[in-house]
């Protein structure tokens, strides 16, 4: 069976959770700060929170900047759902912009649109998030000039994207964002099993991002309201949550980082085979923006549907019955029945749902072998001429 994504553990990283399990410290202990730490030292934030999920971290990343009842998220529909979910966990209102048909990604031109509309109606968003698709980032200089015209807070939802770069500096920089999310699931670039974390350059964010993932308690006497009642004495000053990451999920995460850049560049010459392969074949391949280096997350194929003979649920369905468990992403969010008793319709997004009838992800881990990936585009290659 060929994944279109797997993890890579490694002797290193089995040590490392073996020598926190004979620690006293399962959880909130040192491999936490050491964790958040290298995540750091490689994007250049200035703070990190570590959390159980990227869906964790979305949530107290949209609480952080108070969206709340009456309030507007704005996000792609092209996206897992939970970069919108979590702004309906604050009772804020969601919304959607359509994507770019190249990147895939939140389009800023329609995003403009959309705001110079809103603004007439009173109803401009108060958060954005914009979703870095298959590791490529979203045009943020442009969103974030948008943010500054427009006065809406930026969370990047960057779960595809650590170890990418935009404009030449990392991906979790924070540069164009208040708050950039990564996620840690076994499929991604690295892995804690499961797992999230929440960048931020803003000292007062990463406070209340580090309350909020734990019940909203501290034991720091400079942000208690009155005086501590001994050494024993903590305070819930927030109304948080418990996402606090594991010391057994965070050692796994340190391990993996040493591998990062190896992973992104292997991910890199997967990609670049993929792209010479499949050039003769009726398929749309992904473009990549010149100024942007990608995680490569994901390797997601457009089929071409006016040039083949059948169609696109027999071309994956053809792939599956090869033992190639190929994916799709995303279904686009609004059309999820829970979205479409909003309001939502089929139509609202016309570029996610031309994209969603064409898309396939296609295999796409440091793990896969040259002899894969020939074989994955030689069943690709039988299916479309059938």
């Amino acid at each position: 069976m060929i994944r279109y994504g797997q993890q890579d553990i490694t002797q290193q990283d089995i040590d490392a959770v073996t020598e926190v399990l004979r620690s006293v410290n399962l959880t909130q202990g040192p491999s936490i700060s050491r964790f958040e730490q290298a995540v750091m030292d490689h994007t250049g934030a200035a703070h990190a929170v570590a959390v159980n999920s990227a869906t964790s971290a979305l949530h107290i990343a949209c609480v952080a900047l108070d969206l709340g009842p009456g309030d507007w998220l704005w996000t792609t529909p092209n996206t897992f759902v939970a970069s919108a979910n979590c702004g309906l966990y604050c009772g804020a209102r969601v919304d959607f912009v359509d994507i770019d048909p190249r990147t895939y990604n939140l389009c800023p031109a329609t995003l403009e649109q959309k705001l110079i509309a809103a603004e007439k109606t009173g109803q401009l968003p108060k958060v954005v998030v914009p979703v870095h698709l298959s590791g490529q980032p979203c045009d943020m200089a442009a969103i974030h000039a948008l943010g500054q015209k427009y006065g809406f807070r930026i969370i990047e939802d960057a779960s595809h994207a650590i170890g990418g770069s935009y404009k030449g500096e990392p991906i979790g920089n924070c540069r164009y964002s208040d708050i950039t999310v990564f996620s840690f699931h076994p499929v991604k670039i690295i892995t804690t099993a499961e797992g999230g974390m929440a960048m931020t350059n803003c000292p007062d964010l990463a406070t209340r991002l580090s309350l909020l993932r734990s019940h909203g308690i501290t034991r720091d006497a400079a942000l208690m309201t009155q005086p501590m009642d001994g050494p024993w004495y903590y305070q819930q000053v927030a109304l948080g949550f418990n996402y606090r990451m594991t010391d057994l999920q965070a050692a796994l995460g340190i391990t993996q980082m040493t591998r990062l850049t190896h992973y992104v560049e292997r991910r890199h010459q997967i990609a670049d085979r993929y792209a010479h392969l499949l050039a003769d074949l009726p398929v749309i391949l992904p473009w990549q923006a010149p100024d942007s280096y990608s995680a490569w997350h994901l390797y997601v194929i457009r089929l071409k549907l006016d040039r083949i003979g059948v169609s696109h649920r027999k071309v994956f369905e053809d792939f599956r019955a090869h033992d190639i468990m190929v994916n799709l992403h995303y279904i686009p969010v609004h059309t999820q029945p829970y979205y479409q008793q909003m309001g939502f319709r089929q139509g609202d997004y016309p570029q996610a749902e031309q994209y969603y009838r064409e898309a396939i992800s296609i295999p796409m881990h440091p793990l896969v072998t040259e002899a894969e990936q020939d074989f994955v585009v030689q069943v690709l290659r039988e299916a479309v001429a059938s």
